[in-house]
């Protein structure tokens, strides 16, 4: 089963812009519906290792995770790790292309390994969560154009 998933758009800004707006922590949170903004621990989202907590929401249940900045290439990437510092179950990215009207935008996300809620789950409760997460990416993508694009 593959446990990754990626989206993409191309926004009318600077690639400067928008990993701007990708590393701010606060600001994700109007983007996303699963993630509700966070704060740095360790760092500014400047260098790898710098590390932040992220929170979250999805209906009733909310939870923080403590997330590793694995790249940050500017105006090309930031990506970060979530879960354990020694072993994540996930890393999610955005890459970033400058285009004629533009920037292209990438969101990527792998589960590198099943976070303890869903080891003993079902398929198709895993499914659901990659299915769910496919879902928020394409909707914070879309949130993100619109506050560039009005």
């Amino acid at each position: 089963m593959p446990w990754e998933h990626s989206e993409t758009v191309e926004i009318a800004a600077s690639a400067t812009e928008v990993y701007n707006a990708v590393r701010d922590l606060e600001r994700m949170g109007e983007w996303s519906p699963e993630n509700q903004g966070g704060s740095w621990i360790v760092g500014d989202g400047q260098s790898v290792g710098d590390r932040f907590e992220g929170n979250n929401a999805i209906g009733d249940r909310t939870w923080s995770a403590v997330a590793e900045v694995v790249r940050c290439d500017q105006d090309q990437s930031f990506c970060f790790t979530v879960g354990a510092l020694d072993n994540p179950v996930a890393e999610w990215g955005y890459h970033l292309e400058a285009t004629a009207a533009g920037t292209r935008v990438t969101e990527t996300w792998k589960m590198t390994q099943l976070p303890p809620t869903l080891v003993d789950a079902p398929e198709d409760r895993v499914q659901g969560r990659v299915d769910m997460v496919s879902r928020g990416m394409a909707t914070t993508l879309a949130n993100l154009k619109a506050s560039f694009e009005g």
